[in-house]
């Protein structure tokens, strides 16, 4: 069922409670490192905006577990996001106490603020109902805007919304859009374009592509499973021992269905885990006891690139290798290249890819890159986000039970 969209409500002059994602990295210096889930809820702000609604917006940042962290207040991203849309945001003193009340009750039509972070209170990430009838108390509408959260049972992503009429903001709608097209209707080849750690973290999202692509790419720690699943020494690299079996069953079955399944035939091997640590590039059977795997090599970078290139579709969840290390990011940053070279429809999945992508003056170049690295992987899982499926639908009634409010 499709659900209620920001862009239908009727605001004005009303309170609209907005659950952003301002979970941003900082600096060593305190500054915002990167502001894109900032900007990201620019556009459904600046609707409410202008339809004269008063704004209120919330979010997390880091994980204080309930207590009152200064280094993790949200004032840094009221400065930020002040600057973005040219208007005045005021943080609240507390979360849903009676500053943050006070607040919200003298704000006027156009108006805006931010409620200082979620997660100082001990309820939002223990859903706890009392917390959100708090938090719902200060608004007549409920408007889902963090996609990057949308995978998290807690107070203000689930329960709110079964207190308030609730809408899709319009980043969570593009987010929705734009994958749902790539994996539905995709241009093909389609190639899927996997990394990280371990298998165990993608199993899910193997077998659902299992069924939708023409060609897997396997870099990362992960790869090196499959390798040893081949056969080969892998050194001390990273290897589920215990999922080889599963890693055979899972080329087996690629095999099967005629899929395409791409692992590093030659790696960029460190003696320790350390960023400078002696390296060396190796093929891939030929890892020697006492090293580990922390790369792809310069011929696997370029047969991944070359399959990249000729791609209709495209989409990629997780590194080639330890990407925030020089020395091993080259794997990455070639992935990334070829994407921004080629014409294929490219959706960037969160997380290290998008700071590789960001980091190489690509980001304009993708189709699309999401703000939720978790949420973008469980919806290529192919399982329903709580924070989605929590929202009202289209041909729900706007009223509200009494027994709610």
């Amino acid at each position: 069922m499709k659900k209620r969209s920001v862009v239908n409500a009727s605001v004005n002059g009303k309170k609209v409670l907005v659950r952003c994602d301002f979970n941003v990295p900082f600096l060593e210096s305190g500054e915002i490192a990167d502001d894109r889930r900032i900007t990201g809820a620019i556009p459904t702000i600046n609707l409410l905006l202008a339809q004269g609604a008063k704004v209120i917006l919330c979010s997390h940042l880091g994980r204080p577990h309930g207590k009152k962290d200064p280094k993790l207040s949200l004032k840094k991203v009221s400065f930020c996001l002040s600057r973005h849309i040219g208007k005045l945001v005021r943080i609240t003193g507390d979360t849903a106490g009676k500053i943050a009340k006070s607040f919200v009750d003298n704000l006027q039509n156009g108006e805006i603020c931010l409620l200082e972070n979620l997660r100082f209170e001990i309820g939002e990430e223990e859903n706890d109902f009392d917390f959100a009838r708090k938090l719902s108390s200060f608004a007549d509408i409920y408007v889902n805007d963090a996609f990057g959260t949308c995978h998290r049972e807690h107070a203000s992503i689930v329960s709110v919304p079964k207190i308030l009429p609730s809408y899709c903001g319009i980043l969570v709608q593009r987010e929705i859009d734009a994958m749902s097209k790539a994996v539905d209707e995709p241009e093909r080849p389609f190639v899927s374009i996997l990394g990280g750690a371990k298998v165990s973290d993608k199993i899910d999202l193997i077998k659902n592509l299992m069924e939708k692509v023409d060609v897997f790419i396997i870099g990362g720690g992960m790869a090196y499973t499959f390798m040893n699943a081949l056969g080969y020494s892998v050194g001390d690299s990273i290897c589920e021992r215990d999922k080889l079996s599963l890693a055979r069953d899972i080329m087996a079955e690629a095999k099967d269905k005629g899929i395409k399944f791409l692992l590093p035939v030659d790696n960029r091997i460190g003696r320790e885990y350390k960023p400078y640590t002696e390296s060396q590039t190796v093929d891939s059977d030929k890892i020697p006891e006492g090293w580990q795997g922390l790369d792809i090599g310069m011929r696997t970078s370029e047969m991944f690139s070359e399959e990249i290139k000729n791609a209709g579709t495209v989409i990629w969840n997780g590194p080639m290798g330890v990407s925030e290390w020089e020395n091993f990011s080259h794997g990455t940053f070639a992935v990334a290249r070829a994407l921004a070279e080629g014409e294929a429809v490219s959706i960037v999945g969160g997380g290290d890819s998008a700071a590789a992508v960001a980091k190489l003056g690509f980001a304009q170049k993708m189709t699309h890159i999401s703000t939720g690295g978790g949420a973008s992987l469980m919806f290529f899982e192919g399982r329903e986000l709580p924070g989605i499926s929590a929202l009202s639908n289209e041909k729900e009634d706007e009223d509200v039970p009494a027994f709610l409010k």
